[in-house]
């Protein structure tokens, strides 16, 4: 039986999930991806993790504009899929497309659907202070992640985590529980549940000034904003016309002015309690920790951040 997979993924957490695939021994036909972009001083252009994954590889990869051409479509008619499977593509897939491969597309959503659907469900999950999140191995139809639901595996979310180290977890869940999904899905015994749609919530794109924080927000709502935006585009603060970005901090219960430095050990005052800070960095400087960070820092015992 023909089991030929398309994958369309792009970011780290993308690329995790194509290595499963291809090591466990699944039949790879094509790899898409979004183009390469070019840095900051256009000197270097720059490929996705999942395009990077691929070469390595050798599987063949396109990186188109619009996935949803005519050209696009009858490539892939051309290619005889069996399978298409998304993991933070970054495109919107056509019924068209939708309807080529004969088990049609499954997404690798990061969430527990029908919550936190759309762009940003790690980041929100966190900014959000839930205590629990999970992946939804789902199949895609037209709607904005709305398909019907195979398979859901639930993990908590760990005290003070941040972006970065829920979603290298969430990836490696998935990397596993995906395997037996597909052998299921080919097998055909793979069972697709339509989602409770009235108890839908959204994770939408993240903005960058959202990082900008709030010192009349409780502490608890500032460190899920700290962590959740981390590693980009970070919560930051401004002093002086300059920006600095917060990379770690915790919950402290030292009260006091919000917005000001309560003690010598870098801890600022909330709406409710404070948080000390961790690490930081000073707008075009290396990350410090707060200690180093003080040394030479106009920020000090009573300082005004507001």
């Amino acid at each position: 039986m023909n089991k030929k997979i398309a994958f369309m993924g792009t970011p780290s957490i993308s690329a995790q999930i194509l290595k499963s695939l291809y090591q466990n021994g699944f039949e790879i036909e094509i790899v898409y991806t979004q183009p390469p972009i070019a840095s900051n001083r256009g000197h270097k252009i720059n490929k996705s993790p999942v395009h990077i994954m691929a070469e390595i590889f050798n599987l063949q990869v396109k990186t188109p504009e619009l996935l949803n051409s005519s050209e696009e479509k009858n490539f892939l008619k051309n290619k005889d899929i069996s399978l298409g499977i998304v993991v933070a593509y970054g495109q919107i897939i056509k019924k068209d497309i939708l309807n080529i491969p004969k088990y049609g597309w499954i997404n690798i959503h990061y969430s527990l659907l029908p919550k936190l659907r759309g762009a940003a469900p790690i980041q929100r999950a966190i900014m959000s202070n839930l205590k629990t999140t999970g992946i939804s191995i789902m199949k895609i139809d037209e709607g904005l992640d709305s398909g019907p639901i195979c398979n859901q595996y639930p993990i908590n979310i760990l005290d003070n985590e941040n972006s970065e180290e829920l979603s290298l977890r969430l990836s490696n869940l998935a990397s596993e529980k995906i395997l037996e999904n597909i052998d299921n899905i080919f097998e055909n015994k793979a069972l697709f549940i339509d989602q409770d749609h009235n108890a839908t919530t959204y994770a939408k794109k993240i903005k960058k000034e959202e990082g900008k924080i709030n010192w009349q927000e409780s502490n608890k709502k500032i460190i899920g904003k700290i962590n959740g935006l981390y590693p980009s585009p970070g919560a930051w603060f401004e002093f002086k016309s300059e920006r600095y970005k917060i990379l770690k901090a915790e919950l402290s219960m030292t009260s006091g002015k919000p917005g000001y430095v309560l003690s010598d050990n870098l801890e600022v005052g909330c709406g409710d309690k404070s948080i000390k800070i961790i690490e930081i960095q000073r707008q075009g400087k290396k990350a410090q920790k707060t200690k180093e960070f003080l040394l030479g820092s106009q920020i000090s015992k009573d300082t005004n951040l507001s």
